[in-house]
């Protein structure tokens, strides 16, 4: 399976886990059909930032009261590993639901440049996650 992102989202997610190390960063995938469009950062209100992540409840209800009203769709979710591999961690496959949602994970932030690495793309389904390949758009 196959997803196109914008270059202004890539870097907007990169950004944000920039931005949150040594915290995960987290947010919300916004656009249509097979392409995402931007990246709505959102405050991560678990209580344990460093390791886990959860989106503020209120960003959620916000977007997709915004998506209802014919703004950009909800498609799904990004968040970082600070200090691991852009693949979904066992709590990600216990937490997510299995719903076809896009997941973008944000691999571990250099220490030396202070520049996220890789950001990958799933596909969270009943079978667990599918990684997509990736276009990147110009935007």
């Amino acid at each position: 399976m196959a997803i196109e992102v914008t270059s202004s989202a890539l870097a907007a997610m990169r950004a944000a886990a920039a931005a949150a190390y040594p915290e995960e960063a987290c947010g919300i995938l916004l656009g249509e059909g097979a392409r995402v469009e931007a990246l709505q950062p959102a405050a991560n209100v678990h209580p344990t930032p460093q390791t886990h992540f959860e989106i503020d409840p209120q960003a959620l209800i916000d977007a997709h009261r915004e998506a209802r009203g014919g703004g950009p769709k909800v498609m799904g979710y990004f968040h970082s590993h600070p200090r691991g591999p852009a693949a979904p961690s066992a709590t990600d496959a216990a937490m997510a639901a299995k719903d076809g949602s896009v997941w973008a994970i944000c691999g571990a932030v250099s220490n030396e440049t202070g520049a996220a690495q890789d950001v990958l793309f799933y596909r969270a389904g009943e079978g667990g996650f599918a990684e997509l390949s990736m276009t990147v758009i110009e935007s």
